[in-house]
């Protein structure tokens, strides 16, 4: 995996963050979501008992945020709202605006 992030412009999809190096990364986005709204979402997926408290106390801690902070610069660490179809609208937006900036600036180099 090195070989391909190295040439950069790659998105990375993970649930945790400490184990990838922080060269790899420009920015880290961290998808946050209302402990209400994931509970149910999560029983839609199926998930029950200890999977669905685990993830339930994840995100009340905030936990992946808080890893990602310690694990990289906090300056590159943004969390965004993911409770419903327009939050997932308006991320894709954000995230959009910021590979195009990322982009120019490499245009610049």
């Amino acid at each position: 995996m090195e070989e391909i992030v190295n040439n950069g412009g790659c998105i990375i999809d993970y649930h945790s963050c400490e184990f990838f190096p922080e060269r790899w990364f420009d920015i880290i986005f961290v998808l946050r979501t209302d402990n209400s709204i994931l509970y149910n979402r999560l029983q839609q997926r199926g998930y029950s008992g200890r999977k669905l408290q685990d993830n339930i106390q994840c995100e009340i801690f905030q936990t992946i945020l808080d890893e990602a902070r310690s694990s990289y610069l906090p300056s590159i660490v943004f969390p965004l709202a993911s409770n419903c179809p327009d939050d997932l609208e308006t991320n894709i937006d954000k995230i959009k605006d910021y590979i195009e900036r990322w982009k120019a600036s490499k245009e610049q180099i």
